[in-house]
């Protein structure tokens, strides 16, 4: 059945009349998932054993994937199950037996993260239930909300049942929401590691501690933030200068004094 008009993807479909068991209709699950799995003539399974890891990319490998559109949203090929006859009770009952009964071809592997709760439907297949009775009873037919995605309790038009909000769109928002909470408690970690200044208890600015770090011997300023290092180091500047003209200013009296003394000892000499 295909639709791709109105956004369907192609699709499997099945009619049942209420007159096979629940068994036959899991096995006939079980057929359609054994066949997705197939592997494709001359596919390397070496390789299709390393895309696997990769979720999408092991579709490649399957004939299914040559025969069928893409569907544009992860999983195999959707299978649509229409039930008809007997009782509204009856056919509820089969659709819920169905559902316990073929949960592992449906439902999904959750991601083994903690924190994710998005569900990994590449290697399932998404089964669509409704009745014959509810699409002529609805005036928009099978377009109005007469499907149910099984493994959810809604009714659903068909477009929304086949979407996994929960799948690899929700898959990306938690893992950057993942990202975003792995930044920011490294922040916080970097944060609290960040040094005080032990003369006027300031946290060290981003450079003065990359300074620091990248100082390859350690000297007692090291402690200080910049503004105090740099109040130091300006003291210590200006002490060194005072010493030094100091030091010059006494060179020059003691030069003075004895170009006076050897003055007075030619003076005397005459």
């Amino acid at each position: 059945m295909r639709a791709p008009d109105s956004g369907v993807p192609a699709m499997l479909l099945e009619v049942d009349r209420v007159n096979e068991s629940v068994d036959d209709l899991t096995a006939k699950l079980r057929r359609y998932n054994d066949w997705f799995e197939l592997l494709a003539p001359k596919d390397d399974k070496d390789k299709e054993k390393a895309a696997r890891r990769q979720g999408a990319a092991v579709h490649d490998f399957r004939p299914w994937s040559r025969i069928y559109p893409a569907t544009g949203r992860e999983g195999y090929v959707p299978v649509a199950f229409v039930f008809t006859g007997k009782t509204a009770a009856q056919r509820e009952s089969r659709m819920r037996r169905l559902e316990q009964a073929a949960r592992r071809h449906f439902a999904g592997t959750p991601h083994p993260w903690a924190g994710f709760t998005a569900v990994d439907y590449h290697q399932a297949v998404p089964v669509v239930v409704t009745e014959l009775e509810r699409i002529t009873a609805d005036p928009a037919g099978a377009a109005g909300r007469v499907w149910r995605r099984l493994g959810r309790d809604e009714w659903q038009k068909l477009t929304e049942a086949l979407d996994n909000p929960d799948g690899e769109r929700l898959y990306r928002i938690e893992g950057e929401q993942s990202r975003r909470r792995q930044a920011e408690r490294k922040a916080e970690e970097r944060e609290a590691q960040r040094p005080l200044c032990t003369r006027c208890g300031t946290k060290f600015t981003d450079e003065r501690w990359q300074s620091v770090i990248q100082t390859s011997w350690r000297s007692t300023g090291d402690n200080l933030c910049g503004p105090c290092w740099k109040e130091d180091v300006d003291r210590a500047e200006a002490e060194r200068a005072a010493r030094s003209e100091a030091e010059e200013a006494a060179l020059r009296e003691a030069a003075e004094a004895d170009a006076k003394k050897i003055r007075g000892l030619f003076g005397r000499r005459r």
